[in-house]
């Protein structure tokens, strides 16, 4: 064969076994990209929502309105909602924030509270948003808020 011949040979051999890893890193490069969604896929199933609700959703200054967030779906035993810090944003230049004294967290056994319920008298009418957020540290974890409307009372400035 001559020498032409032979470094082709060796040239196209050389490029298909290039080819052939690049393919093989690029197959496992999908593996890992889909394991990856797989997990945050799976996550995302465990993370329970955070809904927030107010009784009445409209009502006459001075109102008192009831709120209730609650988690709704996901695991029971959510680590990262486990004994959160709570804090209430009442959309009135006032807010309020809690915590909860919590034995350590075990997997499996330790359960996230799910609903919290308050109850606020807003004196002034408006167009309020309540804003209500669970907390580790200052680092927000969920946060949920919801519009009241707050009608001038009888005295027309309430």
């Amino acid at each position: 064969m001559s020498t032409f011949l032979r470094r082709s040979a060796s040239t196209s051999l050389a490029c298909l076994a290039v080819g052939t890893m690049l393919a093989a890193a690029g197959g496992q490069r999908d593996t890992r990209n889909s394991q990856d969604a797989k997990e945050d896929k799976d996550e995302e199933a465990r993370r329970p929502k955070l809904t927030l609700k107010a009784q009445p959703p409209v009502s006459v200054s001075p109102a008192r309105v009831v709120l209730t967030a609650e988690l709704v779906g996901g695991a029971n035993d959510y680590e990262e909602f486990y004994c959160p810090t709570i804090e209430w944003d009442w959309g009135d230049e006032t807010t309020s924030e809690s915590t909860f004294d919590c034995r350590p967290y075990e997997a499996g056994k330790s359960e996230i509270r799910r609903r919290f319920t308050v109850d606020h008298r807003f004196r002034r009418p408006g167009s309020i948003k309540v804003s209500f957020r669970l907390k580790r540290n200052d680092k927000a974890l969920a946060t949920a808020s919801v519009t009241i409307q707050v009608q001038p009372g009888v005295g027309g400035n309430d």
